[in-house]
C-alpha cells in the first residue's frame, strides 16, 4: 500500500507541475501585456517608469526564467500578491475563500452521492417501470443541463417566484450567525450544484447494479430463498459500487467547474467567485494561485479515490 500511495503521489506531483506550467503559458498567451494590470489609469507613467516597473516585477526576463522564479516562490508557499486587492497575499485570499467553497462542494457531493446511489438502485430494481423511466429522464436532463442554466432556473423559481430561499450570499447581512441561517442559504446552491453529479451517479449506479444482478452468485442467493432486500444490499450493492467510487472521484472536477458558476450566480464568497473576479480584473497572481490550489485539491481527491478503490477491491494489486 505504501508503494502504491507513493507512486500516486509522484504522478500527482507531476500533474500539478504540468498544470502550473499550462496556466503560466495560457496567461502569457492572453491578449495584452501583463504590465497593464499594474498600471493605474489615473496616474500617468513615462516610458522609463514603465521600464523600471517591468524590471522590478521581473517581466523583462525570458519566460522560462519568469516561470522558474514563480515556481520557486510557490513551492515555499509564496503565491505572490494581489494586484487589485491592495497587495494582499494571494495565499491569504485563497485560504479565506477555500472554506465556503469546501462547504458548498462538500454538501453538494454528499447530496449527489446519497441521491444518485438511492435513485440508481431503485431504478435498477424497478427496471423499465414508469418510475425507472422517470428517473432516466431526470438523469438525462441533469447531465445535459449546464451549471449556469440550472443555477438561473433554480434562482428564478425558488427565490424570485416562490420566495422560499435567499437569492444570494452565505449569511443574512446584519444578522447574527446561526447554523439555521447558514443552512437556509446553503440548501439551494448546494442542491443545484449536485444535480449534474447526482444524474451521472444515477446512470452509473443503475447500469452497474443491473450487470451485477445478472451474475450467477446473485441468482444462487435468490434460489436459496434469501430475501430480495438482502440480495440487493448484501450481495449485489457492494460489487456494484466499485465503478461508482471511481466516478465519484472524477466528478470533483465537474463540481469545481459548476461551483464557479453557482458561486457567481448566488454571490457565494468562495474560490469560484474569487477566480471570476480575478479574471475580470486581470489579477494574474490571484488567477495563478487560485487555479494551482484548486488543481492540488482535485489531485488529492483523486489520490484518495484511488486508495479507497484499492482498499474496497481486493483484486487490485497495491504492492
Amino acid at each position: 500500500m505504501l508503494s502504491f500511495t507513493f507512486r500516486r503521489l509522484l504522478i500527482g506531483s507531476g500533474m500539478l507541475l504540468a498544470l502550473s506550467l499550462l496556466i503560466f503559458i495560457l496567461l502569457r498567451l492572453t491578449p495584452g501585456d501583463p504590465i497593464d494590470a499594474y498600471i493605474d489609469p489615473n496616474v500617468p507613467m513615462s516610458p522609463s517608469d514603465l521600464a523600471q516597473l517591468r524590471i522590478q516585477l521581473g517581466l523583462d526576463q525570458p519566460l522560462p526564467v519568469q516561470y522558474l522564479a514563480w515556481l520557486k516562490e510557490a513551492v515555499t508557499g509564496n503565491l505572490g500578491y494581489s494586484i487589485k486587492r491592495f497587495d494582499q497575499p494571494v495565499l491569504d485570499l485563497v485560504l479565506s475563500r477555500i472554506g465556503p467553497t469546501v462547504l458548498l462542494m462538500g454538501s453538494a457531493i454528499v447530496i449527489a452521492i446519497v441521491a444518485g446511489i438511492a435513485i440508481g438502485v431503485v431504478s435498477a430494481v424497478r427496471r423499465n417501470s414508469p418510475l425507472d423511466i422517470s428517473f432516466s429522464v431526470f438523469a438525462l436532463a441533469g447531465i445535459s443541463s449546464p451549471a449556469f442554466l440550472s443555477a438561473l432556473i433554480g434562482l428564478y423559481i425558488f427565490s424570485v417566484r416562490l420566495n422560499w430561499m435567499p437569492s444570494g450570499g452565505m449569511l443574512t447581512p446584519g444578522a447574527e450567525f446561526s447554523i439555521g441561517d447558514l443552512l437556509h442559504h446553503l440548501v439551494l446552491p448546494a442542491s443545484l450544484l449536485a444535480i449534474a453529479q447526482a444524474a451521472l451517479i444515477t446512470r452509473y449506479m443503475r447500469a452497474s447494479l443491473l450487470e451485477v444482478l445478472n451474475q450467477d452468485y446473485v441468482r444462487t442467493a435468490r434460489a436459496k430463498g434469501v430475501y430480495e432486500f438482502w440480495v440487493i444490499t448484501k450481495h449485489a450493492l457492494r460489487n456494484a459500487l466499485l465503478p461508482v467510487v471511481t466516478l465519484i472521484g472524477s466528478t470533483i472536477g465537474l463540481a469545481i467547474g459548476g461551483a464557479i458558476f453557482i458561486e457567481s450566480v448566488f454571490n457565494w464568497p468562495g474560490m469560484g467567485l474569487l477566480l471570476v473576479d480575478a479574471v475580470e480584473t486581470r489579477d494574474y497572481p490571484v488567477i495563478m494561485g487560485a487555479t494551482l490550489v484548486i488543481g492540488a485539491c482535485v489531485i488529492v481527491v483523486n489520490l484518495l479515490t484511488d486508495i479507497t478503490y484499492a482498499v474496497i477491491d481486493p483484486r487490485i494489486k497495491v504492492g
